[in-house]
């Protein structure tokens, strides 16, 4: 009888969807937990996706009934990596510090507390399951929330509520996540991905230069007056990049033609 080998499964996946590329966290029985092989996995995804010029947005979501539960604390028990494999500047999951010029969508379809919340605060733009609850329950476990956690935190919401949620432990549900900012979309039960992916295709109709640039100067003037030369210098450098583009010269003219444009993305 022949030997049988036991399918591994990637710990994340790959789609396409016309301009739209589609990671899913692939750890269903652990609740999509992060270990080594899943941070390695959505790290070189978020490359394949950055250099990929067909692909214009990028949406995560979890397999199962969880988007992620957060670290696997079962690999940190026995002194497992959980880092990307040759890339720690990564970050958590392979996604927390690792900038890409596309957009970045969470689509949370479950269980997001802890590192899940983290990886809904490294996206540019959220949609959460109506029934999913956000939060940084770390201290409840004598740990603080390391993966940007409380960095990104305060950055989104009044500082006061960023205070409550980090000192109490306590979750959020996504309609208070909403309230305050910190969630684009509540989508009914279930429907998580295909109202990220609708928001995702708004966006992918768009000049693919000019969203990226647009990101980039949000990110890159977050903390800049807006009376300050350093925002002003770098809109300056932006629209040397924008204006002289052959998109620029398509926008107008589709417009003129009453036709809809064909981006070139240059």
């Amino acid at each position: 009888m022949p030997e049988q080998t036991e399918t591994v499964e990637a710990a994340a996946l790959w789609e396409r969807r016309g301009g739209i590329g589609i990671i899913t966290l692939n750890r269903p029985k652990a609740l999509n937990a992060v270990n080594g092989a899943l941070s390695t996995a959505v790290g070189n995804l978020l490359e394949q996706a950055e250099n990929d010029p067909d692909v214009r947005v990028v949406v995560v979501t979890g397999s199962g009934r969880a988007f992620c539960a957060g670290a696997d604390l079962k690999a940190l028990s026995t002194g497992g990596n959980i880092a990307a494999d040759g890339h720690p500047e990564w970050g958590f999951a392979g996604y927390a510090q690792h900038w890409i010029s596309k957009p970045t969508i969470a689509a949370v379809n479950g269980f997001a507390l802890g590192g899940g919340t983290e990886l809904v605060l490294a996206s540019d733009l959220a949609v959460v399951d109506e029934e999913a609850k956000l939060g940084l329950p770390e201290v409840k476990r004598g740990l603080f929330a390391a993966a940007g956690g409380v960095i990104r935190l305060q950055q989104q919401i009044p500082k006061k509520v960023a205070l409550e949620i980090a000192l109490t432990g306590e979750p959020i549900t996504a309609a208070q996540g909403k309230e305050l900012g910190l969630v684009n979309r509540v989508a009914p039960a279930g429907t998580a991905l295909d109202v990220a992916l609708e928001l995702a295709e708004q966006i992918a109709a768009n000049a693919p230069l000019s969203v990226r640039e647009s990101k980039a100067m949000i990110h890159r003037t977050a903390t800049e007056p807006d009376w300050g030369d350093g925002a002003w210098e770098a809109n300056t450098a932006a629209i040397a990049t924008i204006f002289t583009s052959a998109d620029a010269k398509e926008g107008p003219t589709a417009f003129a033609e009453k036709r809809q444009p064909v981006w070139q993305g240059r």
